[in-house]
């Protein structure tokens, strides 16, 4: 794997991570950790996904895993090669997992995870030698996405959540 931190991003990438913060809004008033995904295969949007894991009962409802669901739905394969992931946060261990299995080309990241972060963050896996090659791209309207997790987990604190 290749990683490129604050890359400088094109219109179209900052588009489709525009949509993922979307997403990531809707989810946090959903009361979910405001994270959303968005794949991109040939231009055309695949996949998108918000966090539902408290409205789902399931750990695994992560945006990503959403996205990647209704994608490999779409597309009518769980392979996605030559796919575009944009995603708000970056992936934890489960997410790169399955971004890795699906052949996911290029992964696009808001802000670090720095808790469960799996790509350079917590486990830095992204230049693992083991793995296929996927370009992973940090950066990518962080400060958006990271003043979106402070504002919720800020309102979380104050309400007594965890």
């Amino acid at each position: 794997m290749r990683c490129i931190i604050s890359a400088v991003f094109d219109v179209r990438e900052e588009k489709l991570m525009d949509e993922a913060l979307a997403l990531a809004r809707e989810a946090a008033a959903a009361g979910e950790v405001p994270v959303g995904c968005v794949i991109e295969l040939n231009g055309e949007v695949i996949g998108r996904g918000a966090n539902c894991t408290v409205r789902n009962s399931d750990p695994t409802a992560h945006a990503e895993m959403v996205a990647l669901r209704e994608a490999a739905t779409k597309f009518g394969d769980h392979r996605l090669e030559g796919a575009r992931l944009f995603v708000t946060v970056e992936p934890c261990l489960m997410c790169l997992g399955a971004i890795l299995l699906a052949r996911i080309a290029e992964v696009y990241y808001g802000t670090d995870e720095p808790k469960f972060g799996a790509v350079t963050s917590r486990f830095a896996l992204a230049e693992h030698e083991r793995f296929r090659k996927v370009g992973f791209h940090g950066g990518l309207l962080a400060n958006e996405a990271k003043e979106l997790m402070a504002e919720f987990f800020e309102r979380l604190r104050a309400e007594g959540g965890d």
